[in-house]
């Protein structure tokens, strides 16, 4: 029913500047309480339309209406912004309102205890994990109590716990939500409804059904296309042949030849359009550095680790030395500083843990904080290569499907998928000795994680991974785990 929507894009078209279109006619509806999960392939636009819906963005063309019309919207994002890291967490929660509620601690709590998070309302932003972080944008997101929520990845660092108690609270949250994610399990567990934002076409493509369903659809509906054209094609080649062969007997064959040409013509303007998949990035090999003869073989050792255990610094002993073909994964939930640790462990600066003399570290941060956001991909490709190679640097960013534009581009406005395919690439460009890699999963496409799984089970050289995705963790092999919460 129309009274049931309660947002609507009609005609909607936009796009970033000249040569970046987003939209195109885009019109779809949402029906109040429903749970929809927004798809499409990394840079597709899929963040800018939730900053067109919060009315951040205008479109060029047609209208974005809500029912009512002071209907509210709230975002928890992907990533916390930088203003708010030096903010409190009560200064944090205040930047949601004009004019901040007397019961504004209050309100802290009650959307605290819904994304089961305790915490010192005058601690710094920054002093929360990744993990922490994710809820604080969740319960940023619900302290208005808005009609439509939208959830920017929304599982990012959080870890098992974390994403099933996330999950529950949706399945029960009693207005609408609009997640953007590429962790398909997280998904089907609640979504009813799918929009597909096609990254070639610029259209909206609207589909009923929880996400694995919709998938199957979507790939069942691709092949029958296939088919159909395959055939067709097939029938435009014999007819365009015939009339080859007619218009060489000349007189009145030539009249049958043209009405052939024609019947060709009209078959190939039929044919339908397939939709383009989303593409996979190419298989890849992150080369280990070359270590010289008198390299003794330890590329990093540990001695004693520091971590967080009920909110306060604890030491532990350990015994890890890594040498090439070692992988690491450093274990533990939520808040155990894991983090911490491995930005510690890449600035050199981490007790108890030494790095072999110049090893060559490539670390992979979650917030991309090693990547300067005001240079272009090209810059920031280019400052990790031993010697300039514009085609190998090129090749490389094109398996990972970022082209030219994308390249030119500042950092800072590609989309936080293409700054995870970018990492990857500078650390295929960089060929590190030991690779620190945090949550390498984030904002990646999950038709990605295979390949980027395989080169890191292949990777030759020294390797710490933290991941809170056990079904990617289970395709890199691990010879050696740290739990920090054991």
């Amino acid at each position: 029913m129309a009274s049931n929507v309660v947002l609507r894009f009609s005609g909607v078209s936009f796009a970033h500047g000249e040569h970046r279109p987003i939209l195109h006619e885009a019109s779809f509806s949402v029906r109040n309480g429903s749970r929809v999960a927004l798809m499409g392939q990394n840079g597709a636009g899929k963040t800018s339309l939730f900053r067109m819906i919060l009315g951040q963005l205008k479109p060029s063309e047609g209208g974005i209406f809500l029912t009512p019309a002071d209907a509210t919207v709230g975002i928890a994002r992907q990533v916390m912004a930088p203003e708010h890291m030096d903010r409190t967490v009560r200064e944090y929660f205040a930047s949601a309102f004009r004019e901040v509620p007397g019961n504004l601690d209050q309100r802290i709590a009650r959307v605290l205890d819904a994304v089961q998070l305790r915490c010192d309302l005058d601690a710094k932003v920054r002093a929360h994990s990744g993990g922490q972080q994710a809820r604080l944008l969740l319960a940023h997101a619900l302290i208005e109590d808005p009609d439509i929520l939208l959830l920017d990845e929304p599982t990012n660092n959080l870890d098992t716990a974390g994403i099933d108690h996330l999950t529950g609270f949706l399945v029960m949250y009693e207005k609408t939500v609009i997640v953007i994610s590429h962790d398909a399990d997280f998904l089907n567990a609640f979504t009813d409804a799918v929009l597909y934002l096609d990254a070639h076409t610029h259209a909206i493509e609207q589909y009923e059904g929880n996400y694995r369903d919709v998938v199957e659809e979507i790939a069942q509906r691709i092949e029958r296309e296939r088919r159909q054209n395959a055939r067709a094609e097939a029938e435009i080649q014999k007819k365009r042949a015939q009339a080859e062969v007619f218009a060489h007997k000349g007189g009145r064959l030539r009249s049958v030849a043209k009405r052939m040409r024609e019947t060709a013509e009209e078959a190939e303007e039929g044919m339908v359009e397939v939709r383009r998949e989303d593409k996979t990035i190419r298989s890849f090999t992150i080369p280990v550095q070359e270590f010289n003869a008198y390299f003794n073989g330890k590329i990093l050792e540990m001695t004693e680790i520091e971590f967080l255990r009920a909110g306060e610094r604890v030491a532990r002993t350990v015994d890890v030395v890594l040498r090439k073909g070692s992988h690491l994964l450093l274990a533990g939930p939520n808040g155990t500083g894991k983090t911490t640790l491995l930005e510690r462990i890449a600035s050199g600066i981490a007790s108890g843990v030494t790095i072999g003399k110049d090893v060559r570290v490539g670390y992979y941060s979650q917030d991309f904080s090693t990547i300067n956001c005001n240079e272009t991909g090209y810059a920031a490709l280019a400052n990790v290569m031993a010697k300039p190679d514009e085609q190998l640097l090129r090749s490389t960013a094109a398996g990972f499907l970022l082209d030219g534009r994308a390249l030119a581009s500042t950092i800072r406005d590609l989309s936080e998928g293409q700054k995870g395919l970018l990492a990857f690439t500078r650390l295929v460009l960089m060929r590190p000795g030991l690779l620190l890699l945090d949550e390498p999963t984030n904002h990646i496409n999950f038709r990605h994680l295979p390949v980027i799984a395989q080169a890191l089970d292949a990777y030759e050289g020294a390797m710490v991974l933290v991941s809170h995705i056990p079904d990617f963790v289970a395709q890199v092999r691990i010879d050696q785990t740290v739990d920090l919460g054991a």
